[in-house]
């Protein structure tokens, strides 16, 4: 039998795509609905409690250094006070039900109970028994979770394994780069692929002022020109940060093997299709602003 050579970048086209259709509870009004029956009302709380209630009722400073984005001064104002209103399982329950009613929303009935739903949680599903628990948080906190038994949740769930792992790994790729939290979303959205300023300053609370200070750091650096663009050090920079990451992520895929990575990409493309065809999420949530 002829083994076929898994590409190096099939892990992060893959990975794209199956993120795309774990990030849409977070945009979702059913997440704010069931949060609300909890009694967490603040979008930013909402954010920070269900990404958190895995890894337990943990403080400002464990969210801030695992999410790696946020402005400490916004987490502290939500964490821990958030679980005196709930605890982390009833967040964890909330989500649950969320993406749930998201899904079905997104994708319709007859996509949710499909053959292809059940094909693609068993290849994401294989995927995910080979990622590393160690040194990897959120990762790990979640892979302690139960597989939910729906087909949809647990595709949803596989993809949020895949997503922590990878994620995880990348924050060590970016402090390796002497990156901190904003100016790894700085020279992200730079790239023409990460969040716009605006959506920065609304959900990871920095402010227009920190922004252009971060700025003026990486142009002193030589990675963005006098415009906010990259500069070709720039672009090197970020292209060796996704290759190092891609490096870090090769467990899963190569586990899986290039045909079931191709196919779980298949099958990822038309589920993140569906779900943008949908309109699940803001037209104005990614670009340079």
């Amino acid at each position: 039998m002829t083994t076929v050579a898994l590409d190096p970048r099939a892990g992060r086209r893959c990975h794209a795509v199956l993120n795309t259709l774990h990030a849409t509870h977070y945009f979702s009004p059913d997440l704010g609905r069931e949060l609300g029956t909890l009694g967490i009302t603040d979008p930013r709380a909402v954010n920070f409690a269900v990404r958190a209630a895995a890894l337990g009722p943990v403080g400002a400073g464990t969210v801030t250094a695992t999410f790696y984005n946020y402005k400490y001064e916004l987490v502290v104002r939500h964490v821990p006070a958030v679980w005196e209103t709930a605890t982390p399982g009833q967040v964890l329950a909330a989500r649950a039900r969320a993406v749930d009613a998201t899904l079905r929303r997104l994708l319709g009935e007859e996509a949710v109970t499909s053959a292809e739903m059940g094909e693609a949680a068993r290849l994401a599903l294989r995927a995910a028994e080979a990622c590393c628990r160690a040194g990897r948080p959120l990762y790990a906190a979640h892979a302690d979770q139960p597989v939910p038994e729906e087909p949809h949740l647990a595709y949803w769930h596989a993809a949020t394994l895949l997503r922590e792992h990878r994620g995880d790994g990348h924050l060590a790729v970016l402090t390796a780069a002497g990156l901190d939290g904003l100016e790894a979303l700085v020279t992200h959205t730079a790239t023409g692929k990460g969040m716009t300023p605006e959506w920065v300053f609304g959900t990871r609370g920095w402010s227009r002022e920190e922004w252009d200070a971060a700025t003026g750091r990486l142009r002193e650096r030589g990675l963005l020109d006098g415009e906010g663009e990259l500069t070709g050090r720039g672009v090197a920079l970020r292209e060796e940060i996704e290759r190092e990451t891609d490096r870090l992520d090769r467990a899963p895929y190569e586990h899986l093997g290039a045909e079931g990575v191709a196919r779980l990409t298949e099958l990822g493309k038309a589920l993140a299709g569906a779900a943008l065809a949908a309109g699940a999420f803001p037209a104005d949530l990614i670009g340079k602003g």
